[in-house]
């Protein structure tokens, strides 16, 4: 910690908030913002919105008495502020192996309750450990706090549906609102909060009416009480916030979330009432850094390394993958009047931003509702377009139901294009996109797409939407592209990347997607050990295609590898394909093992598991040894045999 952090270098806790005095937790706000500029300038992370949440934590923090309370962040992208209220100022590593984690970690804290980083769960966590309280007679307190943009999810209704029925049981909700999830929220709640934001009206009418009523005698406070009791009626007229009445929970707000005091002032009252209490609070993302206020598109929800004097990133990183993908998607709208697009809640991340500039009535934001997204894909179909929903590949595990029972059954041309797929990294371990090609494998009809290069995205995009029958899924990497890798022929539908100079192979190398370029590594190290392989990419992975166990039969090992779990993935529905067509050949299969893993940079995780060409091609090379071992040894006993 540099100079100009005076005040923060002494928080070690959140006790430590209780003996500062106003204009001191003002000065914290400014030094907190400061040391985040700077920290997060030199990691990339989460700027906007921690800078938005700043004087809100802190009223958190003073208010209630974590870890004894519980405090629970929605999604958790915006806890760097907590984290750096209860004793965790190093942010050197952050979102890198060995560093604090971009979520709430439970290994980094006991203040850290959840740490799934997926939108629209906090309040279903706060509905359960708040019964858990009442059963076990506890007077820990349950404090959510939920974004505007969460609040599109349909689980957070269905939570609030239940938190509702019990009048009684203590629990405060805290709704960030800032207008924003990654974009603009959109929406009729969006339009429902936009309208509460805007008309204070009501507060200084009966503030007003209080004052001058009570100097009135005998009538005065009598009066009052009446308007006082009319609340409800006038308050709806004024600013319509009825539904979160209607649903049997207070309300109070809109707060200023930047009011340390006056954010404090609502929360023990809500901390008071004895049970289910809703605290509206209007914040603004990127508060006090005048270049992420200045970016319309998400206020530097997200960054990587940027200059802090002037928000700019420091290098390019070049073509990404889903700026392929957007740029196709632009070319096939224009070409075809049928293909709409539909993101939930992230425009920009998954590349469609300039395809709603070109056709801005073929565009649909759902908000965070994946669910709803793929059903309403599935209606959209019926009705005669072809919908893309470009979704990253983490959040589709949310809609596999609605995949599978309305879309699959009901044969709908829709194709899911899954952006993140595979280790993803810094993250951690609920943004790796590492279950998709196991959790489709069993969705009868559904076709999955795996481009290993920019050239094939294009083309592979292209041949999903001319599906009008079944579901189609195209699914790529994270970051920049690496360039194009040619084919050198063809076996069926799957493209031969590298073929022996002599045949028959020893080997044959399954690639998957983005993995070529390490597969063809891989070939070459065994060519080393004299070691033949072939390499093909099977470019659609699902379903297997017909050629490959007839090509698998010509070679004595067949390898896959993919960027994916291993439990399901692509090597199992390979093997079972083989074992259909009675070839009885050894399999191995690479990918990710069963199981979450720490945040940290792709190259690092692939390591770690032993998914680098190195390590495959060492593996391999023990497994063709045993095989020429147990072939001697049978060929020894023969001779000894027959002599």
């Amino acid at each position: 910690m540099g100079d100009g952090w005076d005040l923060l270098t002494r928080i070690k806790g959140p006790r430590d908030l209780d003996r500062l005095g106003p204009e001191q937790l003002e000065q914290l706000a400014g030094e907190i913002r400061s040391f985040l500029v700077d920290a997060v300038s030199k990691t990339g992370g989460h700027l906007g919105p921690n800078l938005g949440v700043v004087e809100l934590t802190i009223a958190l923090h003073r208010v209630f008495d974590s870890p004894k309370d519980k405090v629970l962040f929605d999604t958790g992208h915006q806890s760097y502020v907590h984290k750096l209220l209860t004793g965790r100022q190093d942010f050197g590593k952050l979102k890198s192996k060995g560093g604090l984690s971009g979520y709430p970690s439970r290994a980094e804290s006991e203040h850290d309750i959840i740490e799934n980083s997926h939108a629209s769960t906090v309040l279903g966590w706060a509905d359960g450990l708040a019964k858990a309280n009442q059963v076990l007679g506890r007077d820990d307190h349950v404090v959510a706090v939920i974004g505007d943009g969460a609040l599109t999810g349909g689980m957070a209704w269905e939570a609030l549906n239940n938190i509702a029925a019990a009048k009684d049981r203590p629990l405060v909700i805290v709704v960030n609102d800032n207008e924003r999830s990654y974009a603009p929220t959109i929406g009729g709640l969006a339009d429902h909060l936009a309208t509460l934001r805007t008309t204070d009206g009501y507060e200084r009418f009966l503030a007003r009416g209080k004052d001058i009523l009570e100097r009135t005698p005998v009538v005065g406070r009598p009066l009052y009480d009446t308007l006082h009791g009319a609340k409800k009626g006038l308050k709806d007229f004024i600013a319509p916030q009825g539904m979160f009445e209607d649903l049997g929970l207070k309300y109070v707000g809109p707060i200023d979330g930047h009011d340390v005091e006056a954010m404090e002032s609502a929360l023990q009252r809500a901390k008071r009432f004895g049970g289910p209490v809703i605290i509206h609070c209007l914040t603004e993302k990127g508060r006090g850094y005048q270049p992420a206020l200045q970016d319309e598109a998400d206020r530097f929800h997200a960054v990587g390394k940027i200059h802090p004097d002037t928000g700019l990133p420091i290098a390019s990183s070049g073509v990404d993958w889903t700026s392929v993908f957007g740029e196709e998607m632009v070319k096939l709208g224009a070409e075809r009047a049928d293909i709409v697009a539909i993101t939930a809640a992230m425009l920009q991340p998954v590349g469609l931003e300039r395809f709603a500039k070109a056709f801005p009535d073929r565009v649909y934001d759902v908000g965070i509702a994946e669910q709803h997204g793929a059903v309403s894909a599935a209606g959209l179909a019926t009705g005669g377009l072809h919908p893309v929903f470009a979704v990253y590949a983490t959040f589709l595990n949310r809609a596999f139901d609605q995949v599978l029972m309305d879309v699959a059954l009901h044969n709908c041309g829709v194709t899911f294009v899954l952006d993140r797929a595979g280790i993803t990294g810094t993250d951690g371990a609920s943004h790796n996109g590492m279950w998709d090609m196991s959790i489709l494998q069993c969705v009868p009809g559904l076709r999955i797409a795996a481009p290993r290069d920019a050239d094939q995205v294009r083309a592979q995009l292209r041949e999903a939407v001319a599906v009008d029958d079944a579901p189609t899924v195209v699914r790529f990497s994270k970051g920049a592209v690496g360039p194009a890798v040619a084919a050198v022929g063809k076996v069926g539908g799957m493209d031969v990347l590298r073929r022996p100079t002599e045949a028959p192979a020893d080997v044959l190398l399954v690639s998957v997607g983005a993995l070529a370029p390490m597969c063809l590594e891989i070939a070459d190290l065994l060519d080393k050990q004299g070691i033949s392989t072939t390499v093909v990419d099977p470019r659609w992975v699902k379903p297997v295609d017909e050629a490959l166990p007839p090509l698998a039969e010509q070679h004595r090992v067949v390898v896959t590898v993919e960027d994916n779990s291993r439990a399901g993935g692509v090597g199992s529905a390979v093997a079972q394909s083989l074992r259909d067509a009675g070839i009885d050949i050894p399999l191995r299969d690479f990918g990710i093992p069963a199981r979450f893993l720490d945040h940290a940079s792709r190259k690092e995780l692939l390591a770690e598991i032993g998914l680098t060409a190195p390590d495959i091609a060492r593996q391999v090379t023990g497994l063709v040894s045993r095989i020429d071992g147990r072939m001697a040894g049978e060929l020894s006993a023969e001779e000894i045999t027959r002599d």
